[in-house]
């Protein structure tokens, strides 16, 4: 912040005629030492991440088989890879951007290809019915998620370009967030896929980030309406009649997609990134508490009238029962009950890479459950580390919309960033008992192309937000 002042006075000595001073010279160079070289930061962790992922790969085959897997070369090529390339794009068009969430969003990546990859061996030993190798593929998706990445880092030059279009976006999530409804494949209990030949995707997991961009920008138009104070009701002061309006209709879509969809991950998150940027867009508690209350007393209605949501809050308020199958409804699932035996029997550290039955969770081992892997194999220790890395990304993110200048800005990036700390909080709470079970997959180590691709999304607007936030503030090495 200190580099402003420099540049202005050293240009106008300079329109004056006038030589550079000694102090000027020392000002200046004393704002470029203290500026932080943040690609030579990320190259660093970049590296120790690429061995973190490789060096997990390896010892999971030499724990299950005794020796090394043989697609180790390919995986270490694909890891330089994915860490390579978006650094040297940053480098070049991105200069500024943190220096954190790329080896953040890849950690992640490689750990969830680790455990993906120590699944697939179990599977195949075992020979589980219906469950195809899933490493492999994940690591194709890995790939076109860190291109799609790069591509718009390269065509999104000005992320405040997307302020004018929030409406066609809008429209764009609204259509793709009902399809499922009305063309979705009925899969697990919920509609939430649609099916493209041999191929399955998630809208839901895109809409998270469009209904950011389209919040971000009608909050930033219309933030001082929504901050008007009404009347006060229990000590709380409620918004005015009027301005509920917003939230009524996004409370009202929310519950549609629950019950048309029996999707309750999708639409908690729908709802809740709502509410927190409209938090972070007025100060108002208030919609904090409204939307809180509209949010238990949607769930309370159709928890209790759809049966698929109600055989999921059944299980979670008596787990036993449904593994013991004693008065067990159709939608009533034993695998809550089976992920808490896996965190029981991991204790605080774990009975090893390779060591576990996670197989016994069924075939949401690698999907929903990929967390219960982690908790029984490396322990709490190894749940609270990958909890903390999710949490220093959302950190992360949230810090860029801290230093960002413009309001937009401001609530696209905390926006994106709760919207990840939300889905952690659904799928985490959901296995380990916390809140009943969603469905959804954990973001970047669970299977899934559609989640993994738009998380890199996210991962793209952040770096971008970051850079233009950072520019004009610190000198560029």
């Amino acid at each position: 912040m200190a580099e402003e002042p420099v540049r202005g006075l050293t240009s106008a000595s300079r329109a004056a005629g006038e030589p550079e001073s000694d102090a000027e010279r020392t000002m200046t160079f004393a704002a470029l030492a203290q500026a932080p070289n943040r690609r030579r930061t990320e190259a660093r962790l970049l590296a120790l991440v690429v061995a973190i992922a490789v060096f997990g790969y390896a010892y999971t085959g030499l724990s299950m088989t005794g020796r090394l897997p043989g697609g180790l070369p390919g995986f270490a090529v694909s890891m330089v890879f994915v860490a390579l390339v978006p650094h040297l794009v940053l480098r070049r068009f991105a200069p500024r951007a943190d220096p954190l969430i790329l080896p953040l969003a890849t950690l992640l990546t490689g750990i969830g290809l680790v455990l993906l990859h120590r699944l697939d061996l179990t599977y195949a030993q075992t020979r589980h019915p219906k469950i195809a190798e899933a490493a492999s593929g994940q690591l194709v998706w890995t790939v076109i998620g860190v291109a799609v990445c790069i591509v718009i880092l390269l065509v999104l030059r000005d992320h405040r370009i997307l302020q004018r279009y929030i409406y066609l976006t809008m429209a764009v999530a609204l259509v793709l967030l009902m399809a499922p409804a009305f063309f979705g494949a009925d899969m697990y209990g919920a509609k939430r896929w649609i099916l493209l030949g041999p191929l399955s995707l998630q809208p839901g997991e895109f809409v998270k980030i469009m209904i950011s961009v389209f919040f971000a920008g009608y909050l930033t138009v219309n933030r001082d309406a929504l901050a008007l104070a009404g009347r006060r009701v229990m000590g709380v002061q409620l918004p005015p009649g009027r301005q509920l309006g917003p939230i009524f209709t996004i409370w009202v879509i929310s519950l549609m997609v629950l019950i048309f969809e029996r999707d309750l991950g999708t639409s908690l998150i729908f709802f809740g990134v709502f509410v927190i940027m409209l938090y972070m867009a007025t100060g108002r508690t208030s919609w904090v508490v409204c939307g809180l209350l509209m949010a238990v007393v949607g769930a309370a209605v159709v928890g209790s009238l759809e049966p698929h949501v109600h055989g999921r809050v059944t299980a979670w308020l008596d787990p036993m029962r449904a593994f013991t199958k004693q008065g067990r409804a159709e939608f009533m699932s034993d695998q809550l009950a089976q992920a808490l035996f896996s965190f029981g029997s991991g204790g605080i550290s774990g009975t090893g890479l390779g060591q576990g039955h996670p197989e016994l969770v069924g075939f949401a081992g690698n999907s929903d459950f990929i967390l219960t892997t982690v908790g029984e194999e490396l322990g709490l220790a190894g749940v609270m580390a990958v909890l903390m890395l999710y949490v220093l990304l959302a950190q992360r993110g949230l810090r860029v919309g801290l230093t960002a200048r413009d309001p937009f800005s401001k609530l696209l990036a905390v926006g994106l960033a709760g919207a990840l700390l939300l889905q952690v909080f659904v799928v985490s709470g959901g296995v380990t008992g916390l809140i009943p079970l969603t469905g959804k997959a954990l973001p970047f180590l669970a299977k899934g192309g559609s989640s993994l691709v738009a998380n890199w999304v996210m991962v793209a607007v952040l770096l971008r937000i970051s850079d233009h936030a950072q520019r004009r503030r610190e000198p560029v090495r």
